[in-house]
């Protein structure tokens, strides 16, 4: 089979449990925006910014470091596989410990001296405590399962995990209030701890669906044998810290804008703006899932395929072609934004234009989304060649972009400023890895053809939004042309790598 064939399937498979997850879980979003307020949105938004932190901590790099060192050791797989599991359990166990302990002055922190809600927030602070404990701990048997050639197990147990997630949403949220209103079998005891629209319901929904993909995963966790090597942990830990370090960067440079938006902008507007902010964000979930889906397959691929012949080669094709499907993702959304922003419909009218002031932030998203997604192909240079330090450098370069320009524009332009910056941030460490890694582990990309087509889905989505004002008909003429153009300059090439063996 030809190796490009082999990575598809392995990124199909990948792709079409992500594409289910994400869009059940899309589903959520009307019907969140639906049921709360931007106030509310709010704090949801500005919570799983936090978590998202917490979790990037927690598997503290060690999901890269296992394919890495499993591939780089064959003989030793399973004390590879004992030393990540273990140290991430130890770390989340301290966590969970301490999360627990400090609930409360952790809640007062977040809630900048108003503690009118205080007994919901440390209720929040303990769920995302108990959250991330569980999810920290999926992470190296998800990992296994990638490792392993296992791509279907892999999908079922995530889209059981969301089916669980939205299942509980729909119970907490339209079941249990209809059983009420409506007196039938078991309504007054409902109602006695019932508490209608609480946002604290999507919370433990997603605790309890964390848990249940954990117990899925427990014939990878019993394969775990709790014994340590500690002359392999020191090795694995100087490739993971940076790779940690790098993480947790990339954590701050997608979440950080939602928690400052909450801090620099007067507390009439924080929480609103801050959920407008985050509904929007969420009309660029195709192109994130693709990158997801993308990221899943092509990382252990990436890792196995280095030792061939032609493996630089083949990397360069496989980053061509991503940004194909980049460009014309994004220049899809864009021309069905009219479509696509009927999925933050709002409680009223109101709150429906609220959320839709929003737009205009979404193909700055889109853009920056674009950038990470061609980084996150860059990357594999530094990872390859052991020089993991680059990632953390490139990573905190894009940190404190997004940190200092996050404080100056956000004051200023609200959650604009934040959507320039998150582009802003993701351009410069693109730029960044790419001309280091042409340097030190140089790859012959086609970069003429990739930066044409960059540009041309640029041009495109400016015409489409700014220019026709998001005519559907027009956005998708556009599409069309673009999609034919790629067609008539890729055919032949596509055919060649297609009838390789």
């Amino acid at each position: 089979m030809s190796v490009f064939k082999k990575f598809l399937g392995d990124t199909a498979v990948y792709g079409l449990s992500t594409i289910i997850s994400r869009l059940f879980n899309f589903i959520l979003t009307p019907i969140f925006t639906r049921v709360f307020a931007p106030s509310v949105y709010g704090i949801f938004t500005k919570m799983y910014s936090y978590v998202s932190i917490l979790n990037a901590v927690l598997a503290f790099g060690m999901e890269t470091t296992y394919f890495r060192y499993m591939n780089k050791h064959e003989d030793r797989k399973q004390e590879v596989y004992n030393n990540a599991f273990l140290t991430i359990l130890v770390i989340a166990t301290l966590f969970l410990i301490s999360g627990l302990l400090w609930a409360s002055a952790i809640a007062k922190m977040m809630l900048n001296g108003d503690y009118t809600h205080l007994q919901d927030q440390t209720r929040y602070v303990r769920f995302f405590v108990w959250l991330s404990f569980v999810d920290a701990l999926a992470v190296i048997p998800f990992a296994k399962l990638r490792a392993d050639g296992k791509p279907f197990k892999y999908s079922l147990i995530k889209i059981v995990n969301i089916a669980t997630f939205i299942g509980l949403n729909l119970i907490f949220l339209f079941v249990i209030p209809y059983i009420i209103k409506h007196q039938l079998p078991s309504a007054n005891w409902l109602a006695s701890w019932y508490r209608f629209q609480w946002i604290g319901y999507v919370f433990i929904a997603n605790l309890v669906a964390s848990v249940t993909a954990l117990l899925l995963l427990l014939p990878q966790i019993l394969q775990v044998q709790f014994k340590f090597d500690t002359a392999l942990f020191l090795k694995m830990l100087s490739y993971s810290w940076p790779i940690l370090v790098a993480n947790l960067s990339f954590i701050i440079n997608e979440n950080l804008d939602k928690i400052l938006l909450s801090r620099y902008l007067p507390d009439a507007i924080a929480d609103r703006d801050t959920g407008i902010y985050g509904a929007v964000c969420k009309l660029a979930i195709f192109l994130s899932i693709f990158i997801q889906a993308f990221r899943l397959g092509a990382e252990p691929f990436f890792f196995s395929h280095a030792k061939a012949t032609n493996a630089k080669q083949t990397y360069a094709i496989i980053l061509q072609y991503f940004v194909v499907a980049l460009s014309v993702i994004f220049v899809a959304l864009i021309a069905n934004i009219e479509i696509l922003k009927h999925f933050i419909p709002g409680k009223n009218h109101e709150t429906q234009m609220q959320y839709w002031s929003g737009l205009p932030a979404v193909p700055f998203l889109l853009f920056g989304y674009m950038c990470l997604g061609i980084y996150m192909n860059l990357s594999i240079w530094y990872r390859l060649s052991d020089q993991t330090r680059f990632g953390l450098y490139i990573s905190v370069v894009g940190a404190i972009l997004t940190i200092i320009l996050n404080v100056v524009l956000i004051p200023r332009y609200s959650y604009m400023g934040s959507a320039w910056v998150s582009m802003i941030a993701y351009f410069v460490m693109m730029v960044i890895s790419y001309v280091l890694g042409q340097k030190y582990y140089p790859i012959p990309y086609n970069l003429n053809r990739i930066l044409a087509y960059i540009v041309a889905s640029t041009i495109l989505v400016s015409l489409s939004f700014w220019v026709f004002k998001s005519n559907i008909f027009i956005g998708n003429a556009l599409l069309v042309l673009f999609v034919a153009a790629i067609a008539y300059f890729e055919k032949d090439e596509l055919k060649l790598i297609l009838s390789r063996k």
